[in-house]
This record gives structure tokens, sequence and C-alpha cells, in this order.
């Protein structure tokens, strides 16, 4: 079993900045990390995901504002989330992706508000 702990959100006004963490308790050395994100009423969409090469992808609307890193040395995994808007609005969820048989873990989830 591996546990995921995520941290760092909070209310910030538009135009501000966030870094949100994720801490596991287990090795993601050779595992592909995500971060996702889910609005009341909405499903949970990908935001940022790294792979274990660390190749980074992003969804289209926070391309060019969020950067994904990892530190494998410390299995935690990082969102830096700048020029944040209202509709950045959400809990977010940091994910282990499966692997070989290993199921995928997720967090708890850390809400994030954007607002003035």
């Amino acid at each position: 079993q591996v546990q995921l702990v995520e941290s760092g959100g909070g209310l910030v006004q538009p135009g501000g900045s966030l870094r949100l963490s994720c801490a596991a308790s287990g090795s993601i050395r050779a595992y592909t990390m995500g971060w996702y994100r889910q609005a009341p009423g909405t499903q949970r969409d990908l935001v940022a995901a790294i792979t274990s090469g660390g190749t980074t992808n992003y969804a289209d609307s926070v391309k060019g504002r969020f950067t994904i890193s990892r530190d494998n040395a410390k299995n935690t995994v990082y969102l830096q989330m700048n020029d944040l808007k209202p509709e950045d609005t959400a809990v977010y969820y940091c994910k282990r992706s499966r692997l070989f048989g290993s199921p995928e873990y997720w967090g708890q989830g850390t809400q994030v508000t954007v607002s003035s």
C-alpha cells in the first residue's frame, strides 16, 4: 500500500501562484505521476503528468502557466501554478500510475481556490 499526501493548496487571488506537493510513502522512480483536478459537479480531469523519464504533458488550459516536476530521491512530485485564474478552482489530486500489476494510487486531494 502506498500513500500519497498532497499539500500546498489554499486561497489565492487571480494572477497569484501556488506550489502543490505530493509526497509518496513508496518509491515513485519507475512511475508516471500525475496531477488531476475536480471542480464541483464535474469529472476529474488530468492537469499534468510526468513520466519516469521526465517527459511532461499538460492540459491545454494550463499550458504555459503550470509546471510539473519530480524529485525521485524525495519521492515527491510538485505542481507549480502561476497566473492562477478563477477557473482553476478545484480539488487537486495526485496519482501514481499503475505499472506491471501494481495498482494506481490516489491522494486525498488539496483544495485550491482562486478568488478575489
